[in-house]
């Protein structure tokens, strides 16, 4: 079965000073695909961390400003660190991130050896926004080979209005999580609803059905961020549902032409976006 983390049974983040909380880590997981923290860094603290050799840092800004490396970052800003770079973070206002490790990641990308340390800032908000063709549900991605140059790992940040729904399937392949972002909504693990807040995460492993929906009268939407490790994998549907294929919109989040072009796809055959 998934594994779900609720943010009202974690610990409180530290009155003072950088603090860390473990969402999902191998002990919980029984998983050695990722590990996932919440940071949070106050104002005016810096902290230094090191990406291991055969390993990636993958972290979303959930509050807050600061710098990655000199470069600025804001709550529109998701980060890579390729494998051995130092990743120095300097909060300007408290920072709030969602951090994920992948441990051992050339597994999943063999190439990742010969990449040059580093960090890569990446402005979600300026990203391609894509419609689901059957229903309301909207869909940026923001890690992909295209984006990162790697295929370890994927990530896209899903948008459920009220009275939206998915249709259930499975994944083979790979292992992923979601992250609430904000809003209330329903996942269905194998059969089984489970409410779902901010802040809460749920970790599925290969071959679990499953799906989401909100109730109609929802007051806001249900926003969460999925990570995949690897990128890519194998997607099954159920019998008579109607996959989840996504349709450009021509903008962005701010209602821009985006930075580049994302044509019509069905999610698992998304290979080089």
């Amino acid at each position: 079965m998934p594994v779900l983390v609720r943010s009202t049974d974690l610990p409180r983040p530290a009155d003072t000073g950088p603090s860390m909380i473990t969402l999902a880590d191998r002990a919980l997981t029984r998983s050695d695909h990722c590990e996932v923290r919440r940071v949070t860094l106050p104002a005016g603290e810096a902290v230094m961390e090191p990406v291991a050799r055969d390993a990636v840092v993958w972290f979303q800004v959930l509050g807050g400003s600061g710098r990655v490396n000199g470069q600025a970052i804001d709550r529109a800003s998701v980060v890579f660190a390729r494998p051995g770079t130092e990743v120095t973070i300097a909060a300007d206002h408290a920072l709030d991130l969602l951090w994920t490790i992948v441990p051992r990641a050339d597994r999943f990308d063999p190439g990742l050896g010969a990449a040059e340390p580093g960090v890569l800032v990446i402005d979600w908000t300026r990203e391609p926004v894509l419609q689901s063709e059957h229903d309301s549900r909207q869909r940026i991605y923001v890690a992909t080979e295209g984006l990162i140059g790697t295929g370890a790992i994927k990530a896209e940040i899903i948008t459920y209005p009220p009275g939206a729904a998915a249709p259930e399937h499975h994944h083979e392949g790979a292992e992923h999580f979601q992250f609430v972002i904000s809003g209330r909504g329903t996942a269905v693990l194998n059969g089984v609803e489970a409410p779902l807040a901010a802040g809460d995460l749920l970790y599925n492993y290969e071959n679990e059905l499953h799906w989401f929906f909100t109730n109609p009268d929802a007051t806001e939407d249900f926003v969460f961020v999925e990570f995949f490790i690897p990128g890519q994998c194998r997607t099954v549907w159920a019998k008579d549902a109607n996959v989840c294929a996504w349709l450009p919109t021509g903008k962005d989040s701010r209602g821009a032409a985006p930075v580049r072009e994302i044509g019509y796809h069905v999610h698992g055959q998304d290979a080089g976006i």
